[in-house]
């Protein structure tokens, strides 16, 4: 039961191929660049809180303490040493 086609013919591969090729170039243009766009948001976010702030961290209590040994005697070794 064979219709003798073949297939499609050799151009019309090529052409796929090639407007493949094109599509997936411009997908990831288009990826690369709303990528970019959202670096430079997530920047200009972040500037204005770094300035503020001066460091990391700043405004934020006093940062990491030990629970082993706290100033002031409320650590372990203040109650249990």
């Amino acid at each position: 039961m064979c219709f003798g086609g073949g297939g499609p013919d050799p151009a019309a591969e090529r052409r796929a191929a090639e407007d493949r090729a094109a599509a997936d170039a411009a997908k990831a243009e288009e990826v690369s660049d709303r990528a970019e766009f959202k670096r430079e948001d997530i920047s200009e976010a972040l500037e204005p809180r770094t300035q503020q702030s001066g460091r990391r961290g700043a405004g934020k209590g006093a940062g990491r303490r030990s629970l082993f040994r706290s100033g002031g005697g409320s650590g372990f070794l203040g109650r249990f040493g």
